[in-house]
This record gives structure tokens, sequence and C-alpha cells, in this order.
């Protein structure tokens, strides 16, 4: 049986916890714990559903250069609100009482750590399954690359699979980045091309791949009438757009060695989080999924 990995991006199932989820969730003294309560029920979430397996949890450290070429970019993540900051401490100490490793490589978003790993760890044979808010991973879907994207709250996850991107967007696989630079994409701070939608945006990228080809495409005039027009007004976006939105695989980042061991969670750390935070309702769901896990 091939080693299975878990990649979860730390960032982006964060920021989902704490706008899901009312700020009233606060300590006795009246400390909001929102961020904190809703990291730790996804993480319950996904070993209940996915069970105990070796997990990276890996954390932006910088914007991989692209804040520079597009300040647009995320411009919405750049500044945490208060309330999510003063949560923010506690939630890699979470991750290791739930005996997970946290992961992170200076200058680099989350979103590219966790594409260089996915790729080393699929090459050498593994399983892997990338959990994140990110549309943008979906990209990473192979036949060995799971990707779980957690939708609209906290309550649904959805796996795609290459046949599943294709089947819910109608591109090929490793386009999505292609479809959302053409629709646009608020959470990213895309614009897209206007007047081109949803299904103008699938038809184009089936047809012609990249943004670099798509554009060449406007350009010899093999794409034509009023898509083409679109293309040609956006070029200045469509020429940046692509450097800001894929992924990169070749981050370079310390040292793991080629088997992550699942390890078990640490019961006291746990114990002293609940305390603190008034975390016993996901602990205890944790406790009995554990149980469950090993019979």
């Amino acid at each position: 049986m091939a080693p299975q990995l878990f990649l979860i991006d730390g960032n982006s199932l964060v920021y989902r916890a704490f706008f899901a989820l009312p700020d009233t969730i606060a300590t006795s003294k009246g400390e909001p714990t929102n961020a904190i309560f809703g990291f730790a029920s996804m993480l319950v979430k996904l070993l209940t559903e996915y069970g105990s397996v070796p997990t990276l949890v890996v954390w932006d450290a910088g914007w991989s250069g692209r804040e520079e070429v597009y300040t647009e970019y995320k411009a919405e993540r750049k500044s945490r609100p208060d309330l999510l900051r003063d949560q923010w401490p506690a939630l890699e100490p979470l991750v290791e009482a739930f005996g997970y490793r946290n992961v992170r490589s200076d200058g680099f978003e989350a979103d590219d750590v966790i594409a260089t790993l996915a790729g080393r760890y699929a090459a050498a044979g593994a399983e892997v399954d990338v959990v994140s808010g990110d549309r943008d991973l979906i990209d990473l879907a192979t036949d060995r690359v799971r990707v779980i994207y957690t939708g609209k709250g906290m309550a649904n996850l959805v796996e795609f699979s290459p046949a599943e991107v294709q089947a819910q967007y109608g591109i090929p696989p490793g386009h999505y980045a292609d479809f959302a630079i053409l629709r646009g994409d608020p959470s990213d701070g895309l614009p897209g091309v206007p007047g081109v939608g949803v299904k103008t945006a699938a038809l184009v990228v089936s047809k012609y791949g990249r943004i670099e080809e798509i554009l060449a495409a406007a350009r010899s005039g093999a794409l034509s009438g009023a898509v083409r027009s679109k293309v040609l007004a956006a070029a200045d976006y469509l020429a940046v757009a692509p450097a800001v939105v894929r992924g990169r695989t070749d981050v370079e980042i310390p040292a793991l060695s080629s088997a992550i061991p699942a390890t078990p969670a640490d019961p006291e750390m746990l114990a002293a989080l609940a305390e603190t935070f008034g975390l016993e309702s996901p602990v205890e769901r944790l406790t009995k999924a554990i149980a469950s896990v090993h019979g």
C-alpha cells in the first residue's frame, strides 16, 4: 500500500474558521477564540473522515514576490484582523498537540510550499491529500494528488481528482489557474477579463490552454470575435496574472524525511489548550475519533 500524506493549508483553514464563526466564541475572560475553535474543529473533522494520516500543516511566510508583480494580489489577506491576530500564537502549538508538524519556508506562501511538497512526495510514490480553502490548489490534482477543498463555512469538504475538475468546471486538469484568471477571482484580487464569464472562460481554456496560448491565439486571429477583442483589451493584466496565480514547485524547504510518521496526539498539550481556550468539545470529539481509528 502506498504511503499517505496530508498537506494542510494552515492560513486558508484558519481564515475560513475565523470568518465562519461568530466572535462571541471566547474564553471566560472574553478573549476571542473563534479561529482557534474552528481550526481545531476542522482538524478533528479531517481525522474523523480520513483517519490518522501523517500530516504537515503549511503556513505562509511571505508572498513569494507576487505583491511586487501585482499589487492587488490577496490584498485583503495582508492586513490580518485584530481579533484574528490575537489568536494566531495559539495555532502552531495546537497543530503540535494534534501530533502534526508545522512547516514554512521564509519568503514563500503556503501554496508554493504545498505545491512543491505534493510534487516531491507524489513522485516518491506517496498518495497525497492537499486540504485548502484556496481554489488555486485545485491545479495540483493528479492521479496521486487529491485536493480536498473546504467549501463555505466549515461543514463541506469537496474532493477533486482530475476527473472531478473536468466534470465540475469543464476544463482540463491543471488549468484552473487559467480559468480563474479569465473569469476573475475576488479572493485573490483578480478582476478577470471584463465580459468573459464562467462558460466562456471554460470554453476558451478548453480549446487553447494556458493564458499565454490564449493571448497568442487572440493576437494571431485564431481566437476571433468579441472574445478576441476582450482578451486583447486585457492583455496587460493577462501578461502578469499567470506569474501571480500559478503555484511554484521549486521552493527550498527545510529538510524533511522521505517518510513522515503518523505521530499520536499529545493528551497533556490538548488538555492544556482545551482549558485555556475552551476547546473541550473538539478535544472530546478528537479523543473519540482517535479511539475509533485505533479500535
